[in-house]
């Protein structure tokens, strides 16, 4: 009973941070859905909510008016086909809500403006309002709940995306791939073959965990660059960024498959060596099969970080438009000023979909990847 609270605790504790990253996510996910004006105007908490939003809209120059008498008469909505309930309204922006809906806003010289509630307005005047500014309308509405496709409609129908993810998938895969196939290699050698200098290895390789990637990406990449002059191979080629990112992704690779493969039994290794087997086919039969978890565990973390990854993309090759990759061409999508709310949260939920795919695929061998080796 005396552990009761301390197991409370860790309970509520885990509970706080499933809240703490599922929050965030859950507000992109309703964000990205949201009209772009609300997004501006009210927080995504607000979105099952009547909202209140203040706007301008400018009145047409002429065009339906009609004349009633001696009064030329305009007429429309503010809301542009957008629902709402109009609270007050104005003629300046100094004064945005002078009026409230329903009442009669003298402009001068005989012109009158009305706007009710459900925004249609009447303009009236003595004189025609064509060839002339279109009045300006500053209003506060009470805006019901929005919500739209139109954001991921912008993105899925942008130019040169389905080229863009298909570069990331070009990417990815052999960018995975590969140091698997590498590290797997030299997981198992450092595991259960005895050689010299095997300790500084393996020492080297866990030092090499701690390099960040923005220290050594300038010299990797000149080093790179004066290769591809002297061998004659384009330097903006996918070769140069899988190299890039093999490179980066080893050492995590060689730690994780080398705890796994050194915690397998070491009976059924001796046992295979009695039988005749070699190393590599203890390698291929028994201890490559025995070590998909890990195998599996290290391909979740090298795909999420190959595809979201910009930096490497951008250093190796380049801004290029055929050989752009998903995000780059999503960062172009919002602009200079990147304010585009509505785009930057349908972005984020379209890069996410395949890894969010793979990790829920892999998952269940994640935990027992990671795990692996430290308990004997």
């Amino acid at each position: 009973m005396s552990n009761n609270p301390l197991r409370w605790a860790v309970h509520l504790s885990v509970v706080l941070f499933v809240l703490l990253w599922t929050l965030p996510t859950l507000g992109l996910l309703v964000t990205s859905f949201r009209d772009k004006d609300q997004i501006t105007t009210s927080g995504w908490w607000t979105a099952l909510g009547t909202s209140t939003q203040s706007a301008m809209f400018r009145a047409p120059e002429g065009e339906g008016e009609v004349l009633e008498g001696t009064l030329y008469t305009l007429k429309g909505t503010v809301f542009e086909g957008q629902g709402g309930q109009i609270g007050t309204f104005g003629i300046s922006s100094k004064a945005p809500d002078a009026f409230k809906a329903g009442e009669v806003a003298d402009l001068g010289d005989g012109a009158n403006l009305t706007v009710s509630a459900d925004g249609s307005f009447v303009l009236s005047a003595p004189e025609s309002f064509k060839d002339k500014r279109g009045q300006r309308i500053f209003y506060t509405a009470s805006v019901p709940p929005r919500f739209t496709f139109d954001n991921y409609r912008s993105v899925l129908t942008a130019e040169g995306l389905g080229r863009s993810f298909l570069n990331s998938a070009t990417v990815a895969i052999p960018s995975t791939v590969i140091p698997i196939l590498i590290a797997a290699f030299a997981a198992y050698a450092l595991s259960w073959m005895q050689f010299p200098g095997r300790a500084l290895l393996i020492a080297a390789v866990v030092g090499l965990l701690v390099v960040p990637l923005q220290m050594s990406l300038i010299p990797l990449l000149t080093l790179y660059n004066s290769a591809g002059q002297q061998l004659g191979f384009d330097p903006k080629s996918y070769i140069g960024i899988w190299l890039a990112h093999t490179g980066f992704g080893l050492p995590l690779a060689i730690y994780l498959l080398r705890n796994y493969m050194s915690g397998l039994p070491r009976e059924i290794m001796e046992s295979a060596r009695v039988d005749g087997a070699t190393d590599f086919q203890i390698f291929t039969k028994i201890v490559l099969p025995l070590s998909f978890p890990a195998l599996a565990s290290f391909a979740i973390f090298q795909f999420l970080w190959t595809w979201n990854d910009l930096l490497v993309a951008l250093v190796f090759l380049g801004p290029q438009d055929d050989k752009l990759v998903l995000t780059g061409r999503l960062v172009n999508l919002l602009g200079s000023r990147g304010g585009d709310w509505e785009i930057l949260a349908a972005s984020a939920f379209v890069s996410i979909a395949v890894p969010v795919f793979v990790f829920f695929a892999l998952q269940k061998y994640l935990v027992r990847g990671l795990l692996a080796g430290s308990v004997k």
